[in-house]
C-alpha cells in the first residue's frame, strides 16, 4: 500500500514518482517505462491501477537505481499534469534553490504543469 498517498481518490488520476540514487532527482514515470525528469512526461494511471504499478515498479526500484518510489495524485486539464498537494506540486517545480544554481535543464519560468 502507498502510505505516502493514503487519500487518493477511487475516481481520480495518479502518476508515480522515485529519487534517483545517482544525483538525488526527482523523476516520473513515464509511458515508455522509463524514469523523467519532467512531470509533463509521466504516464497517468487511474487510481484504480495505481497500486499495481507500485507495487512493480517499487520491487525493483534498487535495479533501477532508484528510492523512495510512490504514487502521487493529479489533476489533468487540456494535457497538463498538476500534482494536488502543496508538497508535490513544489517537488514537481524542481529544486528549491538560489536561482544562480539551478540546473541548466531547468527553464526560467517553469510551471509544474509545463
Amino acid at each position: 500500500m502507498d502510505r505516502r498517498n493514503s487519500r487518493r481518490d477511487t475516481e481520480g488520476h495518479s502518476v508515480l514518482t522515485a529519487n534517483r540514487l545517482l544525483d538525488g532527482r526527482i523523476v516520473w514515470l513515464a509511458a515508455d517505462n522509463t524514469w523523467q525528469i519532467l512531470l509533463s512526461h509521466a504516464q497517468v494511471f487511474p487510481n484504480t491501477e495505481i497500486e499495481e504499478k507500485l507495487s512493480e515498479h517499487a520491487a525493483k526500484a534498487q535495479q533501477e537505481g532508484l528510492v523512495g518510489v510512490y504514487g502521487v495524485q493529479v489533476h489533468t486539464d487540456a494535457g497538463r499534469i498538476t500534482p494536488v498537494t502543496s508538497r508535490e506540486q513544489i517537488r514537481a517545480q524542481g529544486p528549491s534553490i538560489h536561482p544562480d544554481f539551478v540546473p541548466t535543464w531547468q527553464k526560467t519560468g517553469s510551471t509544474v504543469t509545463a
